[in-house]
């Protein structure tokens, strides 16, 4: 990933001084939520620096315990990102440096056509559930809901990705990505530590029977543009794991299983969306259903010596299984105040498991957002009830600025 990073670098300054070079109109410019924008060539080569911050303020308080306070930097972005207009050809690094491990995206496109765009790295996938492919800065809350927190990580592989986008008054847009089936960085810290099982495949198709959102007003939960008339979305997401060996397929190595002769017997895990997005004169309803499954799993071994068999349950404590369900509503006053609710049901596929990844729980969340400057300048707050069905009740609350440069 380090090599593919330096190769996007170079890619964007070979743009800059071939555009200089030509020496026609070159333009520079700053604006809140834009960032630093360069134009070489009358436009033509495009090349932009920016990035998000979100200093927070965490609460949680679990049943019969003390509670705790955090104070932190929950993301810190930096963006890098370029376009070669007649080469048809984008690129973008992403990082998060709050994170030990920052590279998020780096990724290289060329877009065929309006409507066919071809892209090949590391980069957040369309194939989970529809609040797991927006960005961090554009949530409707101060965080993703439970259901993507828990069949997802950062939502990023590497890999193969093509999306298209047709009609107008009717939408409809297919998407395939073909990716590593570990994750992001997935080759590990350097060539010796290597991918484990076989490749990703996932798909997505969404449908927008009354035309497209406002240009921008598709990337969140919120209705942000007031759509003047009703706007809806309408997908379905599928993806197959070959091989994995991380709790929802976004790394390698967390665990390994044996089959009779002790060799890896690594099993196939699948999801399934079903989700939908409506707007409307700033009122917004998002509703997801997921659900997560595992094949491959005869005669095997928890260990190399094939001594202990993998219990019929067991494989949830090494998986995450089951059905969740989230629904967000919300409102965005003409000013900018958007109040917001979010009701969310997990069921794992063995309830009996205590020690299964999936809990067995209900969640309300209730958020209140003011929007400064769109979404580039805003503050959240939002406080949440956990009801575990085996384990103690938590609460949890947080308060969330963000700066979007």
């Amino acid at each position: 990933m380090k090599k593919l990073s330096l190769l996007i670098v170079f890619f964007g300054m070979s743009i800059l001084l071939n555009a200089q070079e030509n020496g026609k109109k070159n333009m520079a410019s700053f604006e809140l939520g834009s960032g630093l924008n360069f134009s070489f060539n009358e436009g033509n080569y495009q090349f932009n620096f920016g990035g998000f911050i979100q200093p927070s303020i965490n609460y949680s308080k679990t049943k019969g315990e003390s509670s705790d306070y955090e104070f932190n930097a929950k993301r810190t972005y930096f963006i890098i990102g370029g376009k070669a207009i007649k080469e048809k050809v984008s690129f973008l690094i992403q990082t998060d440096y709050s994170l030990s491990d920052p590279l998020l995206d780096a990724w290289v496109a060329y877009h065929l056509s309006e409507s066919i765009t071809i892209s090949i790295g590391q980069k957040q996938t369309f194939a989970n559930n529809r609040e797991m492919t927006f960005r961090e800065d554009k949530l409707q809350f101060t965080d993703r809901s439970f259901l993507s927190q828990t069949l997802s990580n950062t939502g990023r592989e590497f890999g193969l990705f093509i999306e298209t986008k047709f009609g107008n008054t009717f939408g409809i847009a297919p998407m395939l990505a073909i990716t590593s089936g570990d994750g992001r960085n997935s080759f590990g810290a350097d060539s010796r530590d290597t991918d484990l099982g076989g490749l990703k495949i996932g798909a997505r198709l969404d449908i927008y029977p009354l035309g497209y959102f406002t240009e921008g007003n598709g990337l969140g939960s919120a209705d942000l543009a007031h759509e003047e008339k009703l706007k809806v979305v309408v997908g379905g997401a599928v993806s197959k794991n070959n091989g994995v060996s991380n709790a929802n397929g976004e790394g390698h190595g967390d665990f390994l299983l044996y089959n009779s002769d002790g060799n890896n017997n690594l099993p196939d895990y699948s999801q399934a969306y079903i989700d939908f997005l409506f707007k409307y004169k700033g009122f917004s309803l998002l509703g997801e259903y997921a659900s997560a499954g595992v094949k491959g799993l005869n005669e095997t071994y928890t260990d190399d010596a094939a001594t202990q068999i993998l219990a019929p349950q067991q494989i949830s404590e090494y998986l995450v299984l089951g059905d969740s369900y989230n629904y967000q509503i919300g409102y965005v006053t003409p000013k900018g105040l958007s109040f917001d609710f979010r009701f969310e049901n997990a069921s794992p596929e063995f309830e009996s498991n205590v020690n299964s990844l999936l809990p067995d729980m209900n969640s309300y969340t209730f958020g209140i957002t003011k929007y400064m400057k769109g979404n580039n300048l805003k503050m959240q707050v939002a406080l949440t009830s956990v009801d575990n069905a085996q384990g103690s009740n938590q609460t949890m609350g947080e308060f969330l600025v963000q700066i979007v440069f």
